[in-house]
Formats: C-alpha cells, structure tokens, sequence
C-alpha cells in the first residue's frame, strides 16, 4: 500500500513538473516568437474582420518592457531594435494606458509630416494614391447599415493595401498637417471613418517602446453565428477562405 501512495506521488509530481516545462516553453514561445491577438473590433476593416485570430511576430522591431507578461522584464528602451516600414500593421500599447492593445496601420514614420484633406491621405506633402474598387454596405457598431467606398490605396513606400470610407466629409476627414516627434509613429485604421487611431488625442502618437509586433497571418476566422457548443453550426461559422491569409 505505502509502495502504490508513493507511486501515485510521484506520478503526480512529474504531472505538475511537465506542466510548469510547459507552461514556460509557451510563455517563452509567446514572449520571443508569436502571440496571438483577436480582432474585436472593425477598425481594420476590410483587411481584418471582427473575429479574425492572427499571430503577431514579436521579434520584428525587437524586444520593450511591453513584449514581455505584465512587462515583467525591466527594459528601459529596445532591444534588437528594428525600424518598421510605412504600411505594416502593426500591435502596440494604447499611449497612457499600456493595459490595452491596439492594431492598426503605419503611416507615418518619426520626422513624417502627415495630413488628411477631404478623405485623401497625404504623406510628406505627397498625396495617397487612391482607386475605387467597391461600393458596400456596412453595419456600424451601432448596428446601422451604412454605405461604404473601398478604396485600392498606395502611399510612400508602402504596399498596396485596401481601405474603406463611408464619406469624404467625416470628422476625421479633415485634419490639421500633423508632424511626428522623434522615436514615435502615427496609425490609421483602415476603415477610416471608424477608428480610434492617431488622429485623436485619445490615442495620438505611438512612442516605439509601445510597439509590440507585426501582424503576419490569420490562422482562425469566425462570424459570430455559432457558439462553441453549436458544433452543427460551425461549418456556416468558420471563415474558412481566411484561414492562412498573410496580413498585408
């Protein structure tokens, strides 16, 4: 009897043992490589939907207190700093208040003048390339139907990527030239008529120690209409066409 309560202590040990390697590895896996991050809202719309789940790479501008669990690791600055380009999207810490994360679009770089004139996109004085591609309708997040314009946009250096507009004379349609401080970014979402982003003093400009990572790829995609235990539904649920879908 003693022999098989040893037994079963020691199995149990090993358990919490094997756990707590593997708790690590994850933490560590999270921390150096990959996190995860859910979309909640439709800031980024049409690139990301709500409820689209993405890895963010956490290596690509290197490492601040922010990379880290509760920002556990006592960096001042960065670490294997890595300068990010105009149209990545990217997670960072909301400026004064790092409990919260945010994804959107980089603009503009440190020294970027940046301006946005009747819905246009001005980036060092050059204006955002800009073509129609697609006329919508849209639920607003008070669940109104809106009219939407998607746009094909290109700006300096950056990627084709695609935005949407419900108007060219909303309030953030019109800005004031804005120029970006040293050390610091300035994000748009691309539904740029709903987005909280760096054309409001909530959120402003994005110090680069609040950067966290770039947004690479969409490994899981749900609409919302089937719970967890609605398995008979998951087939109309699940977005399979953007499971894999690299971030651009």
């Amino acid at each position: 009897m003693s022999s098989l309560k040893n037994k079963d202590k020691n199995s149990f040990r090993e358990l919490i043992k094997t756990l707590m390697v593997a708790g690590s590895i994850a933490i560590i896996f999270r921390s150096i490589f990959f996190e995860p991050f859910n979309i909640p809202s439709g800031s980024m719309i049409p690139t990301l939907l709500v409820g689209d789940y993405l890895f963010v790479s956490k290596y690509s501008y290197g490492y601040s207190r922010y990379s880290f669990p509760f920002g556990i690791v006592p960096i001042k600055q960065r670490i294997f700093d890595s300068s990010p380009k105009r149209g990545d999207v990217i997670v960072f810490r909301k400026p004064g208040d790092e409990s919260i994360d945010y994804i959107k679009r980089l603009v503009a770089l440190p020294n970027d003048t940046i301006q946005v004139k009747k819905g246009i996109l001005y980036v060092n004085g050059k204006k955002a390339e800009r073509i129609k591609s697609n006329i919508g309708v849209i639920q607003n997040i008070y669940g109104e139907a809106k009219v939407f314009t998607q746009y094909k946009e290109q700006f300096e250096d950056s990627n084709e990527h695609y935005i949407i507009e419900s108007s060219d004379t909303d309030p953030f349609d019109d800005t004031i030239k804005f120029k970006v401080p040293k050390d610091n970014f300035f994000f748009m979402g691309d539904n740029r008529d709903n987005s909280r982003d760096s054309r409001t003093p909530e959120v402003g400009f994005v110090p680069k120690i609040n950067l966290i990572g770039k947004a690479q790829i969409i490994f899981f995609s749900h609409n919302s209409s089937a719970s967890f235990f609605e398995f008979w539904k998951w087939h109309k649920s699940i977005r399979f066409n953007r499971i894999g879908k690299a971030i651009e």
